[in-house]
């Protein structure tokens, strides 16, 4: 064999082990972005599942602390080691008196925790009252304008309102809501982004 035929079948021998090797590595590139995509979905998940989530708000119940078309993280958290607090706002599955009227099981709700477990609650000439004690609401967009006779919230349970007192499907209408119906508790607001900020 010449010594040029020689040269070229070492020159050919080294490109087809060079495309050999790219292939190689073009495949091991692939699977370390795959491997990637797939742990940051999982990580994704879990957080949605087990830490935070985001929220859109479909209606005026909560105005004028949050509108239609507002985008919240809810955290679900905190209430695995802390108890649930007045003033605080949840997103919470519908309990069985609204499925009964036909809302579905998922269909998630937001409003303002009023009063907690053994605290009574009363509506009175547009005055939310807690244990006889009128309570301070700066958030709300009117006062309301019905009256609740007092009811104590019994144990597990706790009493919520929208904000947007008169145009709020809540506790006054529906009763006490079991504290195992809440999905989490909305603490930012990351749209629009005028209206960025805690809740």
């Amino acid at each position: 064999m010449a010594l040029d035929e020689q040269e070229t079948v070492i020159k050919e021998a080294k490109t087809q082990s060079q495309k050999v090797s790219q292939k190689s590595s073009t495949w091991e590139n692939i699977k370390e972005n795959l491997l990637t995509i797939g742990i940051a979905i999982g990580i994704a998940v879990i957080i949605r599942i087990f830490i935070a989530e985001p929220r859109y708000i479909p209606s005026e119940s909560m105005y004028p602390t949050l509108t239609t078309g507002d985008r919240l993280i809810v955290e679900k958290v905190s209430y695995h080691f802390n108890p649930v607090n007045r003033g605080d706002i949840v997103v919470f599955q519908p309990p069985e008196q609204l499925q009964v009227q036909g809302y579905g099981a998922n269909q998630a709700f937001i409003k303002r925790i009023i009063a907690t477990s053994g605290e009574t609650v009363k509506v009175d000439n547009g005055i939310v009252y807690i244990n006889e004690q009128p309570l301070q609401e700066n958030y709300i967009a009117q006062l309301p304008n019905y009256k609740l006779f007092p009811v104590t919230v019994p144990e597990g349970k706790i009493f919520v309102m929208g904000d947007n007192r008169n145009n709020s499907n809540d506790s006054h209408l529906w009763g006490f809501l079991p504290e195992s119906n809440i999905i989490g508790r909305a603490v930012f607001r990351f749209w629009p982004l005028d209206r960025v900020g805690n809740v």
